[in-house]
């Protein structure tokens, strides 16, 4: 027996929104009598009335203004499955929006899209760096780049690359003021603070935020860095700032028994972005790419 359950239900939602059989008809490419009959059918299988007929206009009853509300979202689904289908071997094209804090982006993330678009000539890129975490369903954004740990479960995430933080001063500093050998002994020494005076640390294998202060504040990682280098005092910056000059001991790493659980840089977006050929290709282009920055490495 065909199932038939779907029949009647395009009908139904040109009539509700045009509130005119003889409109909702010419919408669809279709008899009047068609579509009265379709609509008369799926009344019968409901058993209920979803219209109210007159000779001039058509209304809904209470329960067609319940039923439209479903229907509408089943065609939306149903719409973005078919694009969906569609465009899994097609190139990345039109417009793609995303977002990234201002100093990553600038240093790891544009360099990388900038690469991209010139693989694929008919997409065009709207980048908008800021340190502010903005909403992208209402921004409609197509793609957000995050660092550290996620709070918005409505976002599909896929991780980009790691990201460890370390607390580290330089031999200049330490030599001047010591070194401190536990958590408690950070209120002793000058901390460098940058966009948070909240430093995550592990404490009995738990992560503990520990509030610092010092006489030297600037909301950029690279300042932060520059001061740090200088001696000023102690700072905790992600890997990507700090590593080579670990390597090359013009850092030194400290309190390391007490470095915060690794977090990551993420690539977030809409669900209903997730099959978009634009969005998933820079996705595993970006993972990639940034997997063979010398910083990663």
């Amino acid at each position: 027996m065909t199932d038939n359950r779907w029949e009647g239900i395009d009908e139904f939602v040109a009539v509700a929104e045009c509130a005119h059989f003889t409109a909702a008809a010419q919408r669809l490419g279709v008899s009047s009598s068609h579509v009265s009959r379709q609509i008369a059918r799926l009344e019968e299988r409901l058993q209920t009335r979803l219209l109210y007929r007159s000779t001039r206009r058509v209304a809904l009853t209470e329960a067609g203004q319940t039923f439209l509300q479903h229907c509408q979202r089943l065609q939306d689904s149903r719409d973005e499955a078919w694009r969906a289908m569609s465009d899994l071997t097609g190139e990345p094209k039109g417009l793609l929006r995303l977002t990234c804090a201002v100093a990553y982006g600038e240093r790891f993330i544009v360099p990388l899209v900038t690469r991209f678009m010139g693989l694929y000539p008919q997409l065009r890129v709207d980048i908008e760096l800021s340190n502010r975490t903005l909403d992208l369903l209402h921004e409609g954004m197509d793609l957000a780049i995050r660092l550290g740990r996620l709070h918005d479960s409505r976002l599909v995430a896929t991780k980009l690359a790691p990201r460890q933080m370390f607390l580290c001063a330089s031999p200049l500093y330490l030599a001047r003021y010591g070194r401190p050998h536990s958590v408690s002994e950070l209120v002793r020494h000058n901390c460098l603070v940058g966009s948070s005076d909240v430093w995550a640390l592990q404490v009995d294998g738990k992560e503990q935020a520990q509030r610092v202060q010092g006489n030297w504040r600037c909301n950029s990682g690279q300042a932060v860095l520059e001061a740090a280098l200088q001696g000023v005092g102690l700072c905790q910056l992600p890997d990507y700032y700090v590593l080579e000059h670990l390597r090359s001991g013009a850092l030194v790493s400290l309190l390391d028994a007490h470095q915060p659980p690794n977090t990551a840089v993420w690539g977030l977006y809409p669900q209903q972005r997730h099959l978009s050929p634009k969005v998933r290709k820079l996705v595993d282009y970006l993972r990639v790419g940034l997997a063979e920055r010398p910083e990663y490495l």
